[in-house]
């Protein structure tokens, strides 16, 4: 029987830097961009949070949320461990859960295009398309999504 626990950890616990890591292993081979540069935990802002899931003690995923506004949530460094089933939705509906106790009404998310698996993932979970904002403007490469609470 799988037990699969999500907690708020600092970004800096050594499990979550090591999912971070993967993320940008995956992300440099799938894009040509690690993502690195655009997440540092000091950008969580007052009400931001990250959480990590375990399966069985075994840190399997990943996600972070930064307040970019007074109501608005950016969901950074979503990350599920290859070979975990349920882990992503999971991870969404406890950040939802988090972000709605934070005072947050949306959240909105930036993924490339040609990620297609992500694109796929938030759209089947009710996020839709929106205009690239904040750095993501004029990006074609990019995709962007937002979600109210």
């Amino acid at each position: 029987m799988c037990a699969i626990t999500i907690t708020l950890t600092p970004a800096t616990d050594p499990a979550c830097l090591q999912l971070q890591d993967a993320l940008s292993d995956y992300l440099q081979q799938l894009t040509g961009s690690s993502g690195r540069a655009s997440f540092a935990a000091s950008t969580l802002g007052e009400r931001g949070f990250f959480l990590l899931a375990r399966e069985n003690a075994q840190a399997v995923g990943c996600v972070a949320v930064r307040e970019l506004s007074a109501g608005i949530g950016e969901i950074k460094r979503m990350y599920a461990c290859p070979g975990t089933r349920g882990i992503g939705a999971q991870l969404l509906c406890a950040l939802e859960q988090h972000a709605r106790e934070r005072g947050f009404q949306a959240l909105w998310l930036e993924t490339r295009k040609i990620n297609q698996r992500a694109v796929d993932f938030y759209q089947r979970n009710g996020f839709k398309i929106r205009e690239n904002y904040g750095t993501y403007i004029g990006r074609p490469e990019a995709v962007c999504f937002e979600k109210a609470l």
